[in-house]
């Protein structure tokens, strides 16, 4: 048939419309699998019996704290992307914005300038984790680097640091930022996370000066300068094994820049395809192997049950995986956990708007319902503060938390996680209790369908006092829900079902 068909389209010289329309298809075919990719990925379990015992506390957890901060925060501006010279509306909007009309050269050259101006000398991070801790929060992930190479943490590596003399902030007795914020979350009885970025657009073994930038990835070609890529790869481990040697106990090593990584043969023929055809996804396909094994046989040497999250790279050392600002239709067979913004912005931007009480709440009860954990994002400021609405929405989900907290911690997937969608379920580890979180109030008989009591079992309304008179239904049972109850919470309200 394919036979029949070309030669037709040969006879009516449709040569060039037919491979238009087969690179479209490939196209959405692609982009269909890595959207089907993106919803549930292979998971093989690291064989490290202590990585797991740390992952299953990691996932009684259920809420944590992530912080994107950098020089970038002067300018407001996305974190590292404006600097990255490909056609992204959300990057490089940026940097026309901030660019005033100069070449991609000097825009770099003066983003690489905040260096010298950086000085966040409201930086005070005991209140940071004293917000955190009342929010419920039980784990930070703090970003010592992102892409753009400047290193929130003090190294040997290289001088684009927040503790070189060229910083202000150098002077100042907690200029290593990054030990002072792990030092006063671990006082909060916190699990400490270094966010690490595998791709340093700042340092020559990546982004070699002997070339121009061309995209996200390596500007030269790796067979080519092996050597090159071998001082990248050195001084990645370096910097690894300085946070996993000197800033005490760590509990996750998340790395981001999931383009980063070995690749096989046939894995960079597909990208390579998918450059032919036209796709912004696959640029420049290189195996960029940093050494995976090696990295992570040295950090857990020194910290022994370390979790390891490299994002995005299907295979052992990526011991949970992290749907970014969404959250999946459906519960996950694995280890997972959901990274958003508590604005819009992962990093400080003026005038962002924060997601209101009542969607933070209920993204937290939705995720949990699934089998997941919360790390929600707040970009501090050039002077090392948050937004005062940041705060209060801490100060809201912690008066929540205060009531319902024990639907939340070392909960697991139910039967079923929803019914509708304004109600959600999970159980306690050994099944005895079951969680019913009601995204509506409304008093009156509220029916559960597939829920069946024991006549022994006791129903009540986490924060109101008395016990709720329930009856058997078909399908299900009816809960009566006093008028009163409504004052018991805010924002969700929490049915337990104990069997006694």
């Amino acid at each position: 048939m394919y036979s029949k068909f070309n030669s037709r389209c040969m006879k009516l010289n449709f040569r060039k419309q037919y491979h238009n329309a087969c690179v479209l298809m490939m196209t959405l075919l692609f982009f269909s699998i890595q959207i089907a990719h993106a919803q549930q990925q292979a998971y093989i379990p690291d064989p490290d019996p202590l990585v797991q015992q740390r992952l299953a506390d990691w996932q009684d957890m259920k809420f944590g704290l992530l912080m994107h901060w950098g020089p970038y925060s002067q300018w407001g501006v996305v974190e590292s992307w404006s600097i990255c010279p490909e056609d992204l509306s959300w990057a490089s909007g940026a940097r026309l914005q901030r660019s005033n009309g100069a070449d991609y050269a000097q825009y770099r050259k003066d983003y690489e300038a905040l260096q010298k101006t950086f000085n966040p000398i409201n930086f005070d991070p005991a209140k940071w984790a004293e917000a955190a801790a009342f929010a419920g929060m039980r784990y930070v992930v703090f970003t010592t680097k992102h892409h753009d190479g400047f290193c929130m943490f003090d190294t040997r590596t290289t001088d684009y640091k927040i503790t070189d003399d060229k910083t202000p902030y150098h002077t100042q007795p907690n200029a290593d930022v990054t030990r002072a914020i792990f030092d006063a979350f671990r006082k909060k009885n916190f699990w400490i996370g270094a966010y690490f970025s595998k791709p340093d657009w700042h340092a020559d073994g990546y982004w070699w000066n002997r070339f121009p930038p061309a995209d996200r990835n390596p500007n030269y070609a790796i067979d080519k300068h092996p050597e090159q890529w071998q001082k990248y790869v050195q001084h990645t481990h370096e910097q690894i094994n300085e946070l996993t040697s000197n800033y005490g106990k760590l509990d996750i090593l998340w790395l981001d820049g999931g383009w980063v990584a070995k690749k096989t043969s046939d894995e960079l023929k597909a990208e390579m395809q998918a450059e032919y055809e036209g796709s912004r996804w696959a640029r420049n396909p290189q195996s960029q192997d940093i050494n995976m094994p090696l990295l992570v046989k040295n950090a857990r040497q020194k910290q022994p049950g370390l979790i390891v999250v490299d994002r995005a790279v299907p295979g052992v050392y990526q011991n949970y995986l992290t749907p970014e600002q969404h959250i999946p239709d459906e519960g996950l067979p694995y280890p997972w956990e959901t990274c958003m913004t508590m604005s819009r912005s992962w990093s400080y931007t003026p005038n962002d708007v924060y997601k209101p009480t009542n969607e933070l709440v209920e993204k937290l009860v939705d995720i949990v319902s699934k089998g997941g954990n919360y790390l929600l994002n707040i970009g501090p400021d050039d002077k090392g503060q948050w937004n005062d609405t940041a705060y209060s929405r801490l100060r809201d989900i912690g008066n929540w938390m205060a009531v319902n907290q024990s639907a939340i911690y070392g909960t697991k997937m139910y039967a079923h996680f929803a019914q509708g969608d304004s109600i959600r379920f999970t159980q306690s580890k050994d099944g005895k209790t079951r969680y019913v979180y009601l995204f509506n109030y409304a008093k009156g008989s509220l029916h559960l369908a597939d829920i069946k009591l024991q006549k022994t079992d006791a129903v009540r309304l986490l924060g109101y006092e008395k016990a709720l008179i329930w009856k058997d239904e078909a399908n299900g049972v009816a809960i009566q829900l006093p008028e009163a109850g409504m004052n018991a919470s805010q924002h969700v309200w929490v049915l337990q079902i104990r069997s006694l």
